[in-house]
């Protein structure tokens, strides 16, 4: 799986960090405190993933996103005041709540011994990635953004969010590498999509908040593992 290759590149949300779960909640709390309506969490989740897959050509698909609460729930604040209200809301969370996945770290070292080049390649923002690096000991004490990744790449650095295969492109234009040398390492069914559309090989990692689409993921993905301890061993 991992032989021959010369470039990892990692989503984040969900897969590196356990950070579906608390965007969730973010938005049940943002629902709650505009609104007064309590939402089930999963209603959530499916709501955001179809939402932001309807807007992904948009300029701010996460601006749309907040357009399409504030309409469903009667927030009287304008969209660009429920995006800032979002994400005053996610700080807590971000610096204190988010986790790294376990042994995430060791996979990385594992791959950095091997000499192979690793990347970010998330479509969620660099103030985001950054709030984890400054804030949050849980992701700190474990992995440093800027010294364990080659090249970082972040919402900002894109027009297209996935499944738009762009992230994965300007990786491989980075490191002026073929798409054959690539592996992917995702969670959900959109960033699956992507890898497949980059035409690059992809591992699934489980997460709890994909399994509403996990045989979807199954399907489409080259690999499916449980854990991070379960691709440690592939990759040793």
């Amino acid at each position: 799986m991992f032989q021959g290759k010369k470039l990892v590149c990692f989503d984040l949300d969900g897969t590196l960090i356990d950070s579906v779960g608390v965007w969730n909640q973010v938005d049940a709390a943002l629902i709650q405190e505009l609104a007064n309506i309590e939402v089930d969490l999963s209603q959530i989740q499916q709501q955001r993933d179809l939402q932001l897959k309807k807007f992904k050509h948009r300029p701010d698909p996460y601006l749309e996103y907040c357009a399409y609460l504030k309409a469903l729930y009667g927030f009287a604040p304008n969209k660009e005041e429920v995006k800032n209200r979002r994400y005053a809301i996610s700080r807590h969370f971000l610096d204190h709540v988010v986790e790294l996945k376990p042994h995430a770290e060791r996979f990385i070292q594992a791959l950095k011994q091997q000499g192979i080049q690793i990347a970010l390649t998330t479509t969620t923002s660099l103030f985001n990635v950054q709030r984890y690096q400054d804030n949050n000991q849980n992701i700190n004490k474990k992995i440093s953004f800027n010294d364990d990744f080659a090249l970082l790449l972040t919402r900002e650095n894109v027009q297209n969010i996935k499944p738009h295969p762009e992230v994965y492109f300007n990786a491989l234009q980075h490191f002026q590498v073929q798409a054959a040398d690539c592996l992917i390492i995702e969670d959900s069914l959109i960033g699956v999509e992507a890898a497949n559309n980059a035409g690059i090989d992809v591992i699934a990692v489980y997460d709890q908040y994909s399994v509403h689409e996990i045989d979807l993921i199954k399907v489409q993905a080259n690999y499916f593992a449980e854990d991070f301890t379960e691709l440690l061993s592939l990759a040793q």
